[in-house]
């Protein structure tokens, strides 16, 4: 039995079918499904203005994914948390999985393939290798 699911959204279209994938899961009423966004750290590269509070420049994101979370919270029927973090994507899902001992992780898949994927570095790959628990990979339509 399914006690926590940890979905993994990156805001995209693919999480739309990601969010739809639990509808083809068995879910028991006490399962505990935790939507989650990983915002990747500014680079390093950025320069900051001196002149120019940085808080509310980094709320932006944070505010954009908590109520894209909360929109598909709000269709969930059944028990559900937001988690959003920054960090490392792949990293940071896998973190999440062992914080709340998933059992399972839901992440979609942009489809890299070959070289494209080792080069631009699969999210999805990553946490395949390193998860605690399975994986469900949605791919894209």
């Amino acid at each position: 039995m399914l006690k926590t699911i940890l979905v993994a959204l990156d805001g995209t279209e693919l999480s739309e079918q990601v969010i739809h994938s639990l509808d083809e899961i068995n879910l028991q009423p006490e399962t505990k499904v935790i939507l989650s966004h990983v915002i990747p750290p500014p680079g390093e590269d950025v320069e900051w203005s001196a002149d120019r509070p940085h808080g509310i420049s980094e709320e932006i994101p944070y505010r954009k994914a908590e109520k894209q979370l909360q929109t598909y919270q709000n269709r969930l029927p059944y028990q559900s948390e937001l988690e959003i973090v920054t960090g490392d994507p792949a990293e940071e899902i896998v973190r999440l999985a062992n914080i709340h001992h998933a059992d399972l992780i839901i992440i979609g898949s942009r489809g890299l393939t070959g070289v494209k994927r080792i080069l631009e570095r699969s999210v999805s790959s990553q946490v395949i290798e390193d998860a605690p628990c399975s994986v469900l990979l949605i791919k894209p339509r």
